[in-house]
């Protein structure tokens, strides 16, 4: 393959001349200046990307051939908010350079992008930029990679400067070759002059890549001086960094392209291929063990969405990993979708849909193509059923890929339509959403409210100008609804009677309740003890029908009713004028005159919060949840991580998710689950009752 790319679309041949590359780091870090510098470096005439909200958010997909080889450059979002799209990311590709800006260190947020790349066993390439800022400094930063994450953490190449604070190449420690590249061109010549980065980071970088490699001799060969070959000590670090056990550091600069030629090489030549790196694991849609796919591109086919985009004119485009055998235009495949958290916008489901046309990245273009195998990542226009994280998968051999772990989303929105027009649209618009962003979940809950469960203000923001731009929806937002509840205090008898005289029948229903607390989660009991036929048996439902639904309706401030028992002991009646309908308001009246300030509470849900910080965070997160009324139930420690387990009320918890990220300095997360309700204290409770 040349290394410039042309216009015709390409085919590999084999998954070894393919590499699945994701780009990952902070927001701010220079990872998307990097993407595109790698881009304008082997495509003719690229001029870059246009950065916005969109590109910012999702994973982006472009390719470039260097050497012999097809590199598929995925960027994932650096921002918290769309760590579903970097899993995304994750599970498409095969290897990561992890993009660390030397000016701002590694904060919290970077270890969290850190552990989702251990978590999936990930090799890495260490990209250190912006090393031309005032305070930045190469050993500095290599030293805090190894504090964060390891002593693999190890430079394979130091930076050489043409005045203070600018960066005008590097120096391989391997091959010792100088990179220049302050001429604009790269020009390599061997190094010929002492270099005190190069004496301090060749020795370790030598021994560690000794210790990986199987052969046992080297180490002593190296000790008693010998100088070893370079290809050789090559080769053991390949298989080093393509374990993940060794990440090389390489010193870039996003903006001028230094290190881009050298980054290239070792994605090349350093990277596994396809074939190297684990496949995902896959069972039948019913649930049977499946042996690993094999990355064969005569297997039978097994391949994941990776994401999906949906345009109101040309529909959805679904990005797709063939992990195994032959992706085929115009071929019969299988699509499963099963979800951990299936719901109505994300239904389980398994079904047959024909795939039209397959298009590959050339560049920053799709070019049709007739077929895609094992190891490539292609877009496939058109599938109507088949959503991200859904496998497709051979007719005859249908499989299921498990997703990878998608964020719980924990910022609720609560929308309603700006107009009638709105009201009209909206729905059919939420449901693209849905099936574009997986993180999307939408509830009506407790309330008569919509409510919009987002993974925080970046991600709600981005949603809701999805909403206007694509869809032309507007919405509007308003206070969330927290779903109290009524619950009666103190033991009571309460009178209902419903008397009327209009000429004619009558209406006439008397009934005599006795109302009692029941504990905490005990529903709502109603107890006949009706005697001597003081309410006629075909009335006694009536009385329960009445209460039931003024118990719906609330006694106090219009929340519904729970943990009550409702006894009824008396009452009267008239031969001809009760009937089912004055029993039924009899039954109401009473539990209404029941009702005061005095014999009713409010109700709050709880729910049981689970938060998950790095330890120098404990005291403040602690500290936080004891200000929302939380009641710590104690804490654990994992690694250099702890786990504070409260009980906090539902009011409390509306921008948690916004809050926890500042005060862990977006390294925090949590989880939520209800756990019941308790009384709301009575300041809130006034405030509530005014309300209503």
């Amino acid at each position: 393959m040349s290394s410039k790319m042309s216009a015709a679309s390409l085919q590999v041949s084999s998954p070894d001349d393919v590499r699945n590359v994701v780009l990952i780091g902070n927001a701010g870090s220079g990872k998307t200046s990097l993407f595109e510098q790698l881009l304008k470096s082997r495509l003719v005439g690229y001029r870059g990307e246009k950065e916005d909200a969109e590109r910012a958010a999702q994973l982006y997909l472009a390719s470039l051939v260097t050497g012999d080889v097809l590199v598929n450059l995925l960027d994932a979002p650096g921002h918290p908010d769309f760590v579903g799209e970097l899993r995304a990311g994750i599970r498409a590709a095969d290897a990561a350079i992890f993009v660390i800006s030397a000016a701002d260190g590694i904060d919290g947020a970077a270890q969290a992008l850190w552990e989702e790349c251990t978590a999936a066993n990930l090799p890495r390439i260490i990209a250190l930029t912006k090393l031309d800022a005032g305070h930045a400094d190469f050993d500095a930063s290599v030293a805090e990679a190894q504090a964060k994450f390891g002593e693999g953490v190890l430079p394979t190449h130091v930076p050489t400067l043409s005045a203070p604070g600018v960066i005008a190449g590097n120096i391989g420690l391997l091959s010792l070759e100088e990179h220049d590249y302050s001429s604009g061109e790269v020009v390599n010549r061997k190094l010929t002059s002492d270099d005190s980065h190069v004496e301090t980071w060749r020795g370790p970088l030598i021994e560690a890549i000794i210790q990986e490699a199987e052969d046992d001799s080297l180490m002593d060969r190296y000790l008693s001086g010998e100088e070893l070959d370079t290809e050789y000590l090559l080769d053991d670090l390949r298989k080093a960094v393509a374990t993940a056990n060794l990440y090389p550091v390489l010193p870039v600069a996003s903006n001028t392209g230094v290190g881009v030629e050298e980054l290239l090489r070792l994605i090349e030549h350093g990277f596994p291929t396809p074939s190297l790196h684990p496949n995902p694991s896959a069972t039948t849609p019913a649930g049977a063990e499946l042996p690993v796919p094999p990355t064969d591109p005569s297997a039978p086919l097994v391949a994941q969405v990776i994401r999906t985009t949906t345009d109101p004119f040309a529909g959805r485009l679904s990005m797709v990993r063939v992990f195994s055998g032959t992706l085929k235009a115009e071929e019969l495949v299988h699509i499963s979708g099963h979800h951990a958290s299936a719901d109505d916008a994300h239904p389980d489901h398994d079904n047959e849909e024909r795939i039209g046309l397959i298009q590959a990245a050339v560049g920053t273009e799709l070019k049709p193509r007739n077929t895609a195998i094992a190891g490539e990542i292609v877009m496939v226009p058109k599938l109507t059923t088949a959503e991200t994280g859904d496998t497709i998968s051979a007719k005859d051999h249908p499989a299921l890929v498990e997703p990878w772990a998608l964020p719980e989303p924990l910022l609720p929105l609560a929308i309603r339509a700006a107009t009638r027009n709105d009201e009209d649209k909206l729905s059919g618009a939420l449901q693209r959403l849905a099936v574009e962003d997986t993180t999307v979940r939408l509830d009506r809950g407790g309330s008569d409210q919509l409510v919009l469960w987002t993974t925080g203000q970046a991600h709600a923001d981005l949603l809701l100008a999805r909403l206007v731009d694509r869809y032309g929806v507007k919405v509007e937002q308003e206070d969330l609804k927290i779903p109290l509840r009524e619950t009666f205090i103190a033991k009571l008898t309460a009178l209902g009677r419903h008397v009327k005289q209009s000429g004619g029948h009558g209406q006439y229903a008397v009934c005599n309740l006795e109302i009692e607390p029941l504990p905490r989660g005990g529903g709502f009991e109603f107890v006949d003890k009706v005697v001597g036929g003081a309410v006629p048996r075909q009335f006694i439902p009536s009385v329960e029908k009445g209460v039931r639904t003024q118990l719906e309706k609330g006694v106090l401030a219009g929340f519904p009713m729970v943990d009550v028992r409702v006894t009824l002991f008396d009452g009267k009646s008239h031969s001809v004028d009760s009937s089912d309908m004055a029993f039924q308001l009899a039954g109401s009246l009473a539990m209404k005159e029941a009702a005061n300030p005095k014999t009713v509470a409010l109700l709050e849900p709880l729910d049981l919060v689970t938060v998950i910080v790095g330890e120098e965070y404990l005291g403040a997160v602690m500290n936080d949840l004891t200000g929302r009324r939380g009641q710590l139930l104690g804490t654990d420690s994992e690694g250099h991580k702890a786990i504070i387990r409260a009980l906090v009320p539902q009011l409390e918890l509306a921008r948690y998710a916004i809050d926890l990220r500042g005060i862990a300095h977006g390294s925090g997360s949590f989880s939520r689950e209800f756990h019941g309700y308790e009384l709301l204290p009575s300041n809130l409770t006034e405030k509530f009752a005014k309300s209503n």
